[in-house]
């Protein structure tokens, strides 16, 4: 039996989906009046009894509030107390703090910063980005350099919330990072990273991307390898590794009563989003798994669809730029894609039980990235299922084992090298098997472009209706009484 849609919450998604569109294409305006309106209907919708009245006037106050954000988003970009040093490209020593792990190429390095209560992009050559290169998310500089405005390519980083740009001539001093959280994060990134520090600079650099999302190091060849095969998703931490890591971390949770369990498991996720940076897909994995714990301790469990437009809600409700950042469209679309496609296609698979599920979810979702992988990128492998369905299963014991392995390899490296070495073998054997199934897949050269996908979509539309008049017609057929 299938689940009803969840119409209320998909409703309020779409409509702050809506507002944020809407509140984007009006600029800066009146934020503050859309807000107070929005959240004005938000209470009276709680209040009112009728469900359709209700539905209604909930969907109007969310789109408020969706354009009351990104107005008052795009604002804070507009107007800063940094935005004259960036329109006047003043020179300037200001503190600070690394938002972000630095993105270091051959000769320059380039960090997301807070400076006071803005963000900008601070970048640096030569001596001064081997200095910067070293640093790490949460650690503060001191640095001299001078502002400028995002030009060219590098205005994406607006959608970071950055106002400008920091080109640094100098850093003058380093300070450890001064929250406790951060410091844990940063420690446990060391150890995990520690102990992987025998092996290849690829297989290391692949699987620091794997674990912690930290892709800096990955070979370009690899990279291409696993895009043209379909498992982009498979060289950067990814909202799966979230269940990965509470399932790692199971047995020690069900010795806990249930508020120790939610808090416990709270306390893991938190730290787990911050050793990765919060990357785009990691933040909705772990939005959507607080939402399911706190349902769950309130005695009202949620999953599936439900789940997914109420992490997605309050994450734009939060952060309204995150509709512009691919990596949390993708990691929504996989989701609604496994939500609504899984279970129908599964049951339309014939074989092993397993291996109709593990193919159900493989493709329910590569349908549901497909609206956004095409458009981005151009064209979507056709190999990518295959390739996922033997790939995906591997990405498990990957991530439970690679994180245990790295993290008690690092605590046990200064006591003999030999340790690690061995900790390590299951985790290099997954990795070689990863990077095989990208190098044969990658050598599939077919794809599907932008009008392959309309033709597919409008080919598996027709089949769909000739299906369901086809159950109409017999239905309908009215059977003739014997003479």
């Amino acid at each position: 039996m299938t689940a009803p849609l969840p119409v209320g919450p998909l409703a309020v998604l779409a409509a702050v989906v809506g507002g944020i569109v809407l509140g984007e294409a009006a600029g800066p305006g009146a934020a503050r009046m859309a807000l107070v309106i929005g959240v004005v209907g938000v209470v009276a919708a709680g209040l009112l009894h009728p469900p359709h009245v209700r539905l209604v006037l909930a969907i109007v106050a969310f789109a408020l509030l969706g354009t009351a954000v990104m107005q008052r988003a795009l604002d804070g970009l507009a107007r800063s107390p940094l935005t004259a040093s960036v329109e006047q490209r003043a020179d300037a020593r200001v503190v600070a703090t690394l938002v972000d792990d630095p993105d270091a190429a051959r000769f320059d390095a380039r960090a997301l910063v807070r400076v006071g209560t803005r963000r900008v992009l601070l970048t640096a050559s030569g001596d001064v980005a081997g200095h910067l290169r070293l640093l790490s998310a949460g650690e503060t500089a001191v640095v001299r350099g001078w502002f400028a405005p995002l030009e060219g390519f590098d205005e994406r980083w607006r959608w970071k919330h950055a106002v400008g740009e920091l080109h640094a001539t100098a850093i003058l001093g380093v300070e450890p990072a001064h929250s406790p959280l951060a410091r844990v994060a940063n420690r446990a990134r060391s150890l995990v990273l520690a102990g992987s520090e025998h092996l290849a600079p690829a297989d290391r650099a692949l699987l620091a991307g794997f674990l912690l999302g930290d892709t800096r190091g990955v070979p370009d060849q690899l990279t291409e390898q696993f895009r043209a095969a379909g498992l982009t998703h498979l060289t950067a931490v990814s909202g799966e590794n979230v269940a990965f890591v509470l399932a790692l971390f199971a047995p020690l949770l069900r010795r806990l009563g249930l508020r120790g369990r939610v808090l416990a498991a709270l306390a893991v996720l938190v730290c787990f989003g911050t050793m990765t940076r919060w990357e785009p897909s990691v933040l909705r994995a772990i939005a959507m798994a607080v939402v399911a714990l706190v349902a769950g301790y309130l005695g009202r469990p949620t999953v599936g669809l439900r789940v997914l437009a109420l992490a997605a809600t309050a994450l734009l409700l939060a952060d309204p730029f995150l509709l512009h950042q691919v990596g949390f469209l993708l990691s929504c679309a996989a989701s609604l894609g496994i939500a609504v496609l899984a279970r129908p296609i599964t049951a339309r698979l014939r074989g092993p039980g397993w291996m109709c599920e593990v193919l159900g979810v493989t493709a329910a979702a590569q349908v549901g990235v497909a609206p956004v992988l095409i458009p981005v990128f151009g064209s979507m492998p056709l190999v990518a299922l295959p390739a996922n369905l033997v790939a995906v299963p591997l990405a498990a014991p990957l991530t439970m084992w690679g994180l245990a392995a790295g993290a008690v390899g690092g605590l046990a490296r200064p006591l003999s090298p030999a340790i690690p070495r061995l900790l390590e073998l299951p985790t290099v054997g997954l990795l070689h098997a990863l990077i095989a199934v990208a190098d044969v897949a990658s050598r599939v050269p077919v794809a599907i472009d932008g009008r392959a996908a309309w033709g597919l979509v409008a080919l598996g539309a027709l089949l769909v209706a000739a299906h369901r008049a086809r159950r109409l017609r017999s239905h309908a057929r009215v059977p003739v009484p014997p003479r």
